[in-house]
């Protein structure tokens, strides 16, 4: 049977042989097994995400805000370990998310006291200019919400949007050419070109998700200082 990597069936212990080898992922892929609790395509998403920003991002405080498990932030700490701490934020935060989190800690001790997890809403968010904002599957309008909070602030971001709304976003304008979900994706792009943004567009595997458009952003200002 094949091993469909963008399956919402939840990793259980008996996929744990799936992940022998001792590369970063397989041993993350191993701890989420031993957790028992997070659906098989999150594992694949956070990690496709957390290696992608990384890539062009160093440092800074992580802020991964509708956070759901909260899995991507710590992937940021365990691919850099110069960020200081990751906070991991959503409305709602699953039962789970603490028990996911003791099982990274068992393999990676410096997780411990360096990752938190706050229920709130983004309206009682504050981020700071060093920070690295990132959002996986901001449903809809949250998303715009996430890129004008990282925009106030000038941080750097990184968002892989999902039920994109014409209703609700920018690109009405674009939806006679393009897919409305796509003319609210550019739109975006748009946004924060405008705000003196320099923007990265990748797309993540469809066979972990059809939703797989990464935007990835940083201040002008600050691009030009890192390079």
């Amino acid at each position: 049977m094949t091993f469909a990597h963008g399956s919402r069936s939840k990793l259980t212990p008996r996929d744990a042989g799936r992940f022998p080898t001792e590369s970063l992922f397989d041993r993350v892929a191993r701890a989420v097994c031993r957790a028992e609790c997070l659906p098989r395509k999150e594992l694949f998403e956070s990690w496709e995400v957390a290696r992608r920003v990384r890539r062009r991002m160093r440092g800074g405080r992580v802020l991964d805000l509708a956070c759901g498990h909260g899995l991507t932030a710590q992937l940021m700490l365990l691919l850099d370990d110069s960020s200081p701490c990751a906070i991991a934020i959503d409305t709602r935060l699953p039962a789970s998310a603490n028990h996911l989190h003791d099982e990274l800690v068992r393999t990676w001790p410096r997780l411990a006291g360096r990752t938190f997890f706050e229920e709130r809403s983004l309206a009682e968010v504050t981020v700071r200019a060093t920070d690295v904002v990132l959002s996986v599957h901001a449903c809809g309008a949250l998303t715009d919400r996430v890129l004008e909070l990282s925009v106030g602030a000038r941080a750097r971001l990184a968002v892989l949007p999902c039920c994109q709304s014409l209703s609700e976003s920018a690109g009405v304008e674009l939806s006679g050419w393009l897919d409305p979900a796509l003319a609210v994706d550019v739109s975006r792009v748009a946004f924060l070109q405008s705000r003196g943004y320099d923007v990265h567009t990748q797309t993540l595997p469809i066979a972990i998700t059809p939703k797989n458009r990464l935007l990835i952003g940083m201040a002008h200002e600050q691009a030009t200082r890192d390079a």
